[in-house]
Order: C-alpha cells, then sequence, then structure tokens
C-alpha cells in the first residue's frame, strides 16, 4: 500500500522540491517569512495575495512536517505561536533568488514589484546570505 508522502518517490530531485515546497501558497509563505519577515499566523494572512485560513493552515503545517518550519508558543501571548523557517527552509534562498531573477526577466506586467528584484541584481550573494542566517534582505 502507497503512503500519501510515497506520492513523489520517484527519487528524482524535481519531483521531491515540488513536494515539498512547490505549490503557490507554500512557496508564498515562504516568502513571506524569508523575504518580509511574517513569523505569525495574522502576518501570513494579511498578505499580499490573500491566502485563505484554511489554506495557509494546511501549508504551515506542511512545512512543519517537512522540517523547513518551527512553530512554537508566543512568549508574549501564549495563545498564539510564532513560526519560524527553520535551516532548511532558510537554505531555499537561492531557488527564492533564481525565481526572482526570472520574474524580473520576464514579468512585464506594469504593476510588477521591483524593490526585491534590484535588491538580488545589485547583491545576490547578500541577499541569499541574509536570509540563511535568518536576517531580512
Amino acid at each position: 500500500m502507497t503512503k500519501k508522502s510515497d506520492k513523489y518517490d520517484s527519487g528524482c530531485p524535481i519531483a521531491f522540491g515540488l513536494n515539498t515546497f512547490g505549490d503557490q501558497w507554500t512557496l508564498l509563505v515562504i516568502r513571506d517569512m524569508a523575504i518580509k519577515g511574517a513569523t505569525t499566523y495574522g502576518q501570513l494572512l494579511e498578505g499580499w495575495e490573500g491566502i485563505s485560513t484554511n489554506i495557509l493552515a494546511q501549508r504551515l503545517k506542511h512545512l512543519e512536517e517537512n522540517g523547513l518550519v518551527t512553530k512554537h508558543r508566543d512568549p508574549e501571548n501564549w495563545r498564539s505561536f510564532v513560526y519560524e523557517l527553520t535551516q532548511k527552509g532558510r537554505d531555499l534562498a537561492p531557488v527564492i533568488a533564481e525565481i526572482i531573477l526570472w520574474s524580473g526577466k520576464y514579468n512585464t506586467a506594469p504593476h510588477a514589484m521591483t524593490d526585491t528584484l534590484e535588491k538580488v541584481r545589485t547583491n545576490k550573494q547578500g541577499f541569499e546570505e541574509d536570509i540563511r542566517t535568518g536576517k531580512l534582505p
């Protein structure tokens, strides 16, 4: 019997990555934590794309189960939780940087956001290092 976690167990590294962080909402949650510094459920819910509460809860659980995010009680409000990227999650910095560069090359929308793109273009290594060390780029 095949378990759900074996869905992409072909051994293919692309399939593994897609299963771990490859859907739209999961990568946007990672972006909000790595680039915008979001650490609470409320902050993540306020993201630009308007994620629904049930999808956010599912994605956070998925990220936690896959070791990309940790969750612990907020010391200032015991009813709330604080979410943080683990080193495994922060190690996605080069992937995030490459997606930003690729999007900057091909996104011709007049409203395309370019602030982060310019940060990556100017200092890609520094951008990645900031994320990997838990700093905001």
